[in-house]
C-alpha cells in the first residue's frame, strides 16, 4: 500500500495538533498563527516489505522509492527549535529536539546504521517528502541536520513554521 493513501489520516493528525495549539493561542487572546505552522514527520526506513506496519513511499522530487514504517517516530511536537544553516556551499535544516524527541532519535539511530530517515513536511500550501538522510551512527545529542529537497525560501518557511509549533507547545506546557 502506498503511503500517499494515508495522506488523509496525516491531515487529520495535523489538524488535531493545530486545534490544540490554536485553542491555546485563542484562550490567551492572541490571533491564531495556524496558517504559519509546519508539520514534520520522520519515518524510519525498513526492509520488511509486505507488513501492514510498513509502506512504500517516493522520497524527494526525484521519487526515490523507500519502504518505511507507517507510523512516524518523531513529529513537529518533538521539536524544540529549528534553523537553516550554511552547509558545504549550500544550506541545511538543523532540528533540535526536545527531551522526548532526543530519546526517540537516539533509540531510532542506535541500531539502524545504514538505513534512512524519511522526512515529510507540510504546511497549508506545501506537502512533500523533503529528505532521507542516512543514519551513519547513533545520534544521542538530539540534533538532526539534513539537506532538504527544497529551495531556501521553502526551507525557511518550514523552519519558521516548526519554530511556531515549538513555541506554542512550550507555552501550552507551562500552563
Amino acid at each position: 500500500m502506498n503511503m500517499k493513501s494515508r495522506r488523509g489520516s496525516f491531515n487529520i493528525y495535523f489538524t488535531i495538533a493545530l486545534l490544540f495549539v490554536v485553542a491555546g493561542c485563542r484562550t490567551s487572546g492572541r490571533p491564531s498563527d495556524e496558517k504559519n505552522m509546519s508539520a514534520m514527520h520522520l519515518f524510519l526506513e525498513t526492509t520488511e516489505d509486505g507488513s501492514s506496519a510498513n509502506g512504500r513511499v517516493l522520497v524527494t522530487r526525484q521519487k526515490i522509492p523507500m519502504i518505511v514504517q507507517r507510523e512516524p517516530f518523531l513529529t513537529e511536537m518533538d521539536v524544540a527549535r529549528a534553523q537553516v544553516v550554511e552547509d558545504q556551499g549550500g544550506f541545511a535544516i538543523e532540528i533540535f529536539f526536545n527531551e522526548h524527541g532526543t530519546l526517540a532519535l537516539d533509540m531510532a539511530t542506535v541500531g539502524n546504521k545504514g538505513r534512512h530517515i524519511a522526512i515529510r513536511t507540510q504546511y497549508p500550501d506545501f506537502t512533500r517528502w523533503v529528505a532521507a538522510p542516512m543514519i551513519t551512527g547513533r545520534v544521542a545529542n538530539g540534533v538532526l541536520q539534513f539537506t532538504p529537497d527544497a529551495d531556501r525560501k521553502e526551507a525557511e518557511r518550514i523552519v519558521a513554521g516548526l519554530n511556531k509549533v515549538a513555541k506554542a507547545a512550550k507555552k501550552a506546557a507551562k500552563r
